[in-house]
């Protein structure tokens, strides 16, 4: 990303993904028509992949949340563990990590019986030995991706 003014407008959806054209127009100093435009070919690019809403964990019945690292049982055995637990629905991601383990789960689940019973499915589903470790609590998550670079001055030059 070359263009200061995408990353502005990138930065400020990232913040919040509801922000009305108005509301990034001023934002960015460009007109709303402007800013729609480069909106449409950021979203064709593919560089905004999508918009989705941030629920409360604990107001949807998921209060629990862990990281679950999985390694395979045997080196040997397929590399498939993301394609074997895609079906389980508290896994909401799964990370290729390097060290000793081979991926990252991040769970979210209603009790601690819930996360012993995922962690058996887990264990079950892709033949992997398990090591949990339970969030305590989250003092931040869904922070922006993309933000303005410290060295550019806010509302530089740039034309559509």
């Amino acid at each position: 990303m070359d263009d200061s003014v995408d990353r502005m407008i990138l930065s400020e959806i990232s913040r919040d993904g509801r922000a009305t054209l108005s509301q990034l127009s001023e934002a960015v100093g460009l007109s709303v028509s402007a800013v729609q435009s480069r909106l449409r070919r950021l979203e064709t690019r593919g560089v905004i992949a999508g918009y989705r809403a941030i629920l409360d964990p604990e107001l949807v019945g998921a209060p629990l949340s862990a990281f679950i690292e999985i390694t395979p049982l045997d080196p040997a055995q397929p590399d498939n563990a993301p394609e074997l637990l895609e079906h389980l629905t508290a896994i909401e991601a799964c990370h290729s990590i390097a060290g000793d383990a081979s991926y990252m789960l991040f769970v979210r689940v209603a009790s601690p019986r819930a996360l012993e019973e995922l962690v058996r499915d887990i264990r079950g589903a892709a033949n992997v030995s398990t090591r949990t470790t339970v969030v305590l609590q989250t003092y931040y998550e869904h922070r922006p991706i993309v933000t303005v670079t410290p060295d550019e001055p806010e509302g530089s030059e740039a034309s559509d």
